[in-house]
């Protein structure tokens, strides 16, 4: 093997391209790029696939396979076939939902297809070349919690950044940078359900579910159902769009809050966790829970995932089934004026139906609103105003016209019913802003004329808007949580985007991101900064506030006692260096 990597050494060296005596599959990783990634020598990386046993492995693009003449190839066909397909790309170290994140938007280095059409070959035809953009370069393919000490130690000692990556599912894309070495957990796929759990340390008995950081919520949701029992995680349905089953129960929806269609009365991920398992930086296994490490636990409920450390698994509150009731109001065809009369309905009732425990998801075209707390009757008298809006179009022979009013007798009936294939807006490029809207906007009949005023407005900028009615309204929680108190005085969680495909140029980008922030200015203007740390504008002002409110100052401090080297960093994460050259490739 070692006259083997002597003659491929010599071999590639006249080609400018340097190599390591590190393996993945037998075969020698290239060093790609010039920056600090290289001051890591051949003996530290030995040393690291060593540590790791022999899980280290270069990455690769998504889409390389189409690229170099092999776009007629098979690989490249199926890569065509599940371009848009969340499990594809999830299950690829090199995959992710939001397709500028594997790419580095300041250079135009990409590796992309056409998201409206992937069998159009026009990008992977020359002059358009594959590049790794801002996929990590190098991956560990984490099993244990001792890969991640050794990667702690191997960044301290060499300096190469590090960041950590589930499923890719990231908006705001804090788990891809450039000449980085990736920690991947996404194959930490344990689960185990103990009705009587007991954090570690304490004495209190609960229902708990134990969660691998790789398991997602399309594999926990039939867990449940199967335990019989309700796991209140992530839930962005749609009718059209599907929701987004690949989000991971255990990572940065869980450390940024978490919120669903059940959080309203259940209680946000974070109010739910019972424990964690993390790895901190200086290499140690933590748990964490309400009777040991409190302050890392505070931290982890709220502060933001890949900040802390590497969580490897997490215990979360399992519940008893709940029934619930459903109303849905549909059409097909942008209609602005039924659009202005549908939200009207709900601007006007939802402070009622927060105290009632509704949850849904609203947008232009349709509203989907469910409750576990009111039985079928209860629900029909107090949704009749949304129920008659929808006879009525079904009476006028609105297109699509569609009211349906309906009982579940559990969650996961409900989500199967609901869920569809694919996550919403899964394999293009776009940029997201969101906000929290407060109780206050609803409270009277001039709060209520601005609030649908300032949605009509956002709406017309960006008509991917949706209302998410997913805070914790009617859940206060226990004050023990860094989650924004802005959530639990909310009622809306608003998000839109503007999306572009993969020849847009520099100047187009920012163009985008820019209408993204100005379509959601009319709802800035009449609420506090409160916004989702995971589904916020990548260039939100006062993101310090908007994100955490209060709670910023401790979680600076935190942070800073349990990674005073800075060995992790992320765009817009608690004590982040904007000038790392992590960012690099944002705009």
């Amino acid at each position: 093997m070692l006259l083997f990597i002597a003659f491929l050494h010599l071999f590639l060296l006249p080609l400018g391209i340097q190599t390591s005596l590190v393996y993945a599959h037998d075969v020698p990783l290239e060093r790609r790029g010039t920056s600090p990634f290289d001051t890591a020598t051949q003996a530290q990386w030995q040393a690291l696939y060593d540590a790791v046993e022999g899980r280290l492995y270069g990455a690769t693009p998504f889409a390389q396979a189409c690229f170099n003449g092999g776009f007629n190839s098979s690989a490249c066909q199926n890569i065509q076939t599940n371009y848009l397909n969340e499990t594809t790309r999830f299950d690829s170290f090199g995959g992710y939902i939001n397709t500028q994140w594997e790419t580095c938007q300041t250079t135009g280095q990409r590796c992309l297809l056409d998201y409206i059409n992937p069998s159009n070959p026009t990008p992977a035809l020359p002059p358009n070349q594959c590049s790794l953009g801002s996929v990590p370069n190098y991956y560990v393919d984490v099993r244990k919690a001792e890969d991640v000490a050794a990667a702690f130690n191997f960044s301290k000692e060499s300096k190469v950044p590090l960041v950590i990556k589930n499923t890719g599912h990231d908006y705001k894309g804090r788990s891809s940078a450039p000449r980085t070495l990736g920690l991947w957990t996404h194959n930490l796929k344990n689960m185990t359900y103990n009705s009587s759990f007991v954090p570690e340390g304490c004495t209190t008995a609960s229902p708990g579910v134990t969660m691998g950081a790789g398991v997602q919520w399309g594999e926990a949701y039939p867990f449940a159902e199967a335990n019989n029992i309700t796991m209140v995680g992530a839930s962005h349905s749609s009718l059209r769009k599907g929701s987004d089953k690949g989000v991971g129960t255990v990572g940065g929806w869980l450390m940024g809050g978490g919120h669903g269609a059940l959080t309203n009365t259940m209680g946000m991920g974070a109010d739910r966790v019972l424990q964690f398992k993390v790895v901190t930086p200086d290499g140690q296994l933590r748990t964490a829970n309400a009777c040991q490490n409190q302050d890392l636990f505070y931290a982890l409920r709220g502060g933001g995932g890949g900040t802390f450390g590497v969580v490897l698994e997490a215990t979360s509150l399992a519940s008893p089934p709940v029934t619930l009731q459903v109303v849905v109001v549909q059409w097909t065809n942008p209609n602005a004026t039924l659009t202005a009369a549908l939200w009207s309905i709900l601007v006007n009732n939802s402070l009622v139906w927060s105290t009632q425990g509704y949850g849904g998801f609203v947008q232009g075209e349709s509203a989907i609103y469910l409750t576990p707390t009111l039985n079928q009757a209860q629900s029909n008298a107090t949704m009749k105003p949304l129920v008659d809006f929808g006879l009525q179009l079904v009476e006028e022979g609105v297109e699509g016209a569609t009211v349906l009013v309906l009982q579940f007798p559990s969650w996961g009936t409900f989500y199967d019913a609901f869920a569809g294939d694919h996550s919403a807006d899964l394999g293009t490029s776009l940029a997201l802003a969101s906000r929290l809207i407060p109780k206050s906007n609803f409270e009277t009949p001039a709060s209520q004329s601005d609030l649908l005023a300032a949605l009509l407005k956002a709406h017309s900028l960006s008509p991917g808007l949706r209302f998410l009615i997913s805070p914790p309204t009617s859940y206060p929680g226990d004050g023990t949580t860094s989650v924004n108190d802005a959530w639990r005085d909310s009622i809306y969680h608003i998000t839109l985007v503007s999306l572009w495909n993969w020849n847009a140029t520099v100047d187009e980008k920012r163009a985008q991101y820019a209408l993204s922030s100005e379509a959601i200015q009319p709802l800035r203007d009449i609420t506090p900064d409160a916004a989702y740390v995971n589904e916020a504008d990548v260039y939100e002002p006062n993101h310090e506030v908007a994100f955490w409110g209060t709670h910023y100052p401790e979680l600076l401090k935190i942070k800073q006692k349990y990674d005073p080297d800075h060995l992790l960093d992320c765009w817009h994460c608690v004590g982040w260096n904007p000038n790392s050259p992590l960012f690099s490739c944002y705009l």
